[in-house]
């Protein structure tokens, strides 16, 4: 639960469905995309690809982790394929997400299970380039991704940050937010749906909330 009392220093964001909406369809597109590589590159049947897809997904964190156990797929083949989608069609620049971010004082991260190619896209089109000190990805993270606990004690000491009860962690995925609340980090659940966070200290359904709901963090 959040105190005005708190003081934070690094903020880390998750990049797809919290740095822009989920509502703008991209992540569903990319999930098309893995589906399609994965029919293709296993010869699967779309069933069979589809329930593989999410056992992966679901026991592992990422597909492409069960992807690399199981199948011994290349990564980089992988993330380039997934990533082929017109990213112009799907994110649009936000002046006021902008501002945002541009004002708060904190260290700000990309903390995404992404690659840091598909980030820069990402970033380039919500013009938030250079807001960021940097991008841990998944190949900074080893391919240890969230919510695998490593991941988040990587992720602290690729930012520097000695002391997880002074970071922030922006996830869309509650089961991603469980386990960096459990290290320490306060978290925070950005989700356009009307739900209880759960496994988050707050809940926001858009970044452009922040202001309204943790105003100190401009006062540190």
């Amino acid at each position: 639960m959040y105190n005005a009392s708190m003081t934070f220093s690094t903020l880390f964001f998750d990049l797809d469905a919290t740095l822009y909406p989920a509502s703008s369809g991209l992540w569903n597109a990319i999930k098309i995309r893995i589906h399609e590589f994965m029919r293709e590159r296993l010869d699967l049947a779309e069933r069979e690809a589809s329930t593989l897809r999410q056992t992966y997904y679901q026991r592992y964190g990422t597909t492409l982790d069960g992807l690399m156990r199981h199948h011994q797929v290349d990564p980089e083949e992988y993330l380039t394929y997934v990533h082929d989608i017109p990213l112009e069609e799907f994110i649009h620049y936000s002046p006021r997400l902008q501002e945002i971010l541009s004002s708060l004082p904190q260290d700000l991260w990309v903390f995404t299970n992404a690659d840091r190619r598909h980030a820069e896209r990402v970033l380039a089109l919500l013009k938030l380039e250079g807001e960021f000190e940097g991008i841990v990805d998944i190949y900074a993270l080893d391919f240890q991704v969230k919510p695998n606990p490593q991941a988040y004690q990587r992720a602290l000491t690729i930012a520097g940050a000695n002391l997880p009860s002074r970071c922030v962690l922006f996830d869309d995925l509650p089961r991603n937010l469980l386990p960096a609340n459990e290290l320490g980090l306060f978290t925070i659940m950005v989700n356009e749906n009307e739900m209880e966070p759960h496994q988050a200290d707050l809940h926001i359904q858009s970044l452009l909330d922040l202001p309204f709901q943790m105003p100190a963090l401009w006062e540190e």
